[in-house]
């Protein structure tokens, strides 16, 4: 009898223990759980805490009296970097900021897209005669040609180096012509159109008189409202010669001299000796990988599919 005592006696003892012990457990856990949860709760208040002064640091920097820079770097397209949407962007940005104290055009392009051009340069004159007080300046690196000074002709003045590359008033329509090909290969064209017109420069097909005469009125219409767009911005600067309109480049000093720029001068020296304010703060919108990739894809797809040979071009 008593043996079972003790055995009743030690098993009841190891159950409290065993209760006991799972007891702790959950105290820990709850414990382990409320601590985490402070601890979180820590962590975000810290980090809203950081990103609000981070926004408040943002704000006070965008208020103090600064250059606004955006740049303009390669081809000027739709889907490049140098698109009109990046651009105006980037400018209107630039405009709202409230410590904008001038805006430079950085200019680095061969040209591109006559119409994403003209949306740059309408859209800088609107901030201009919207915000008189915020002068506009290009600043010419390597190269600013064709539909690159479209958009400087736009600005207040045009800054260059000595070196640089300025011009091209011109447009262009490249294509190629297979006809002479498809004889030696024996491949007949058959080409089915409803319109008279619709297999306008065929590549494929013999070139139709009318067809390259319609051409070159549409070429001579824009070349012309790009001459009008220099003549508007340059003024009375422009120094108007039989060749300044025919598509040819000069240096960045031949320019200043034929008035399709002013001076020489940098970012820098824009910021420092012209605007007064050597802080520099760039608006320019720069896509990230996945916009990059994306944009990329669709052109190749669009390029693919389109086939077009011939294209319209401030280059």
């Amino acid at each position: 009898m008593s043996d079972n005592n003790d055995l009743r006696w030690e098993r009841q003892v190891l159950e409290k223990l065993a209760l006991d012990t799972l007891a702790e457990q959950r105290r820990r856990r709850r414990w382990g759980i409320l601590f985490k949860t402070l601890g979180f709760i820590y962590l975000g208040v810290v980090l809203a805490m950081v990103a609000d002064w981070g926004g408040e640091a943002e704000k006070l920097a965008e208020s103090k009296r600064h250059t606004s820079l955006v740049q303009v770097a390669g081809v000027i397209s739709a889907k490049s970097d140098a698109s009109a949407e990046h651009v105006v962007s980037a400018l209107q940005s630039a405009f709202e900021s409230k410590g904008t104290a001038g805006v430079v055009l950085l200019i680095n392009s061969p040209g591109g897209s006559p119409v994403q051009a003209g949306i740059i340069n309408d859209e800088v004159r609107r901030l201009r005669a919207r915000s008189p007080q915020i002068p506009v300046y290009a600043v010419v690196e390597d190269i600013c040609a064709s539909g690159g000074y479209y958009v400087a002709a736009a600005a207040d003045r045009i800054y260059v180096d000595k070196a640089s590359i300025v011009g091209s008033i011109g447009v262009l329509m490249d294509g190629f012509g297979f006809t002479g090909t498809m004889d030696k290969l024996g491949v007949e064209r058959r080409l089915l159109t409803a319109g008279a017109n619709k297999g306008f420069l065929d590549p494929f097909s013999p070139q139709n008189a009318q067809h390259k005469e319609h051409a070159q009125r549409m070429l001579n219409e824009i070349h012309q409202q790009f001459i009008d767009v220099v003549r508007q911005g340059r003024g009375k600067r422009l120094k108007e010669t039989p060749e300044m309109f025919s598509g040819l480049m000069w240096t960045g000093s031949k320019s200043i001299e034929l008035g399709l720029a002013d001076a020489y001068g940098t970012v820098e020296s824009v910021a420092r000796d012209v605007i007064k304010a050597e802080d520099i703060r760039d608006y320019t919108v720069k896509p990230n990988f996945a916009e990059k990739f994306a944009q990329r894809f669709g052109a190749d797809v669009a390029e693919g599919m389109a086939g077009a040979l011939a294209r319209f071009s401030l280059r």
